[in-house]
């Protein structure tokens, strides 16, 4: 009763104040590239809507069909064995010639291969599988969809590459953008020797364990199939990077774009955190050790940084050097050995899961990572072009800053920057800061 009252006020001082308020349920992201995913995992189907993409876009079902192909189970003996084709059907949107009208996109994939009674005829029914979210929806909702766990399933996130395959042909039409993920850790077993200006998805998808590494990816894989033959499953790192993504996306001082980026990340199912650029190691180095120097490329003449520590994005924005993030996935939840836990009642009980499972979410997981990327990506491309490219910046050339990162130029090239530049000459600069 207490909290009913809380909100009443809480209601009744947002009205006084012509404040609208409105409750969030937590299943759309986004703000101008907006996206609502629905469905659960055993119900008659899975989709998104999609909302304000950009008319005169040409888009294929094929297109989006081929994320799908990459994140659809049943692709290997490390993933789970469910048998979904994931065939994607494009409801609106778009006009006879596949050309998006400017209207919402709604996109289905229908349910074909749910075994519900793998859930229902059984003690999972009741018992709350340890570390799934069986028990927090229950606490939530009061009410359960005990069938491959409903909303909290990976299948939710079939919504989202679907809808991240449209961001991604945005981003590459804009600015050349690409975005590639790859397994860069399984438990233990890591590989540091991947070039993130270089590596292609084929490079990624040549291996089961979709490590482009193939000797750490064959270390890899024997770890999976130890502990996949054991009923139990392992977490890793899927390595994520954005090339081509131009300088000035973000802004402060809650949007900044790793902010947006973290919170896209920690949304999919089963992961557990998130870095950019030098991360949690980067705190082993002094200053010193971790600033990226700029420098004047000779060949574009446009500001670039020496080294890419900070994953490209200083300050909340983007300095248009490779984004390089890293999101931390755990072991799936529902595993194939004995666990304690207690019904919905309160008993305690031990509990064997039962179905189909991934031992290991990663390899599915990088279509996942590159689809919220793109679709945050897109987002601030288009909130970018609303606020500050509007109206052109017509000041003169010399009173406006120089070009920065990989895809930049500066007018007149680089030959006219090096004739204004003293590099021999110190500067000394003075910052009081909080």
């Amino acid at each position: 009763m207490k909290f009913i009252a809380t909100s009443l006020l809480l209601l009744e001082a947002a009205s006084s104040l012509s404040i609208p308020m409105s409750m969030g349920v937590g299943n759309s992201f986004g703000r101008t590239f907006r996206i609502s995913t629905w469905g659960e995992s055993h119900g008659g189907g899975v989709g998104v809507v999609l909302d304000g993409c950009p008319p005169r876009l040409e888009i294929t079902r094929e297109e989006i069909q081929k994320d799908l192909d990459r994140r659809r189970p049943g692709q290997s003996r490390i993933t789970t064995p469910r048998n979904e084709a994931d065939a994607v059907e494009i409801l609106s949107g778009l006009n006879p010639e596949n050309i998006t009208i400017g209207t919402p996109i709604a996109m289905l994939v229908r349910n074909k291969d749910q075994r519900s009674t793998d859930y229902l005829d059984n003690d999972m029914k009741v018992a709350y599988r340890p570390s799934h979210a069986d028990a927090t929806y229950d606490a939530k909702y009061g009410v359960r969809a005990i069938a491959g766990g409903g909303r909290s399933s990976a299948r939710e996130t079939i919504g989202r590459v679907a809808a991240g395959a449209i961001a991604r042909k945005i981003l590459h039409k804009y600015n050349g953008i690409e975005i590639l993920g790859y397994v860069s850790k399984v438990q233990d077993i890591e590989t540091k020797n991947v070039d993130h200006d270089t590596f292609t998805v084929e490079d990624v998808d040549k291996n089961i364990v979709r490590c482009p590494d193939e000797e750490v990816a064959e270390k890899m894989l024997e770890r999976i199939d130890e502990i996949r033959t054991t009923g139990n499953s392992i977490g890793g790192v899927v390595t994520c990077i954005a090339r081509n993504v131009p300088a000035g996306l973000g802004g402060p001082v809650f949007d900044k774009l790793e902010a947006d980026l973290a919170k896209a990340c920690m949304s999919i199912p089963a992961a557990k955190g998130f870095e950019v650029g030098s991360g949690f190691e980067g705190t082993l180095l002094s200053g010193k050790e971790h600033n990226d120097e700029f420098y004047i490329d000779p060949e574009t003449g446009a500001t670039r940084t020496k080294t890419n520590r900070s994953g490209g994005i200083q300050g909340g924005i983007s300095n248009g050097e490779n984004i390089v993030i890293k999101v931390a996935f755990k072991p799936t939840s529902t595993i194939g050995q004995k666990q304690g836990t207690v019904t919905r009642d309160g008993q305690e009980v031990e509990l064997r899961g039962k179905g189909r499972h991934d031992p290991c979410v990663l390899p599915r997981a990088i279509p996942m990572v590159e689809a919220m990327v793109a679709l945050t990506l897109v987002d601030h491309v288009m909130m970018q072009v609303a606020q500050c490219e509007l109206f052109p910046n017509e000041a003169p050339m010399e009173l406006q800053p120089n070009p920065m990162g990989t895809t930049a130029h500066r007018e007149g090239g680089p030959a006219v920057f090096a004739a204004e530049s003293k590099p021999d000459k110190a500067v000394s600069q003075r910052v009081d800061e909080e």
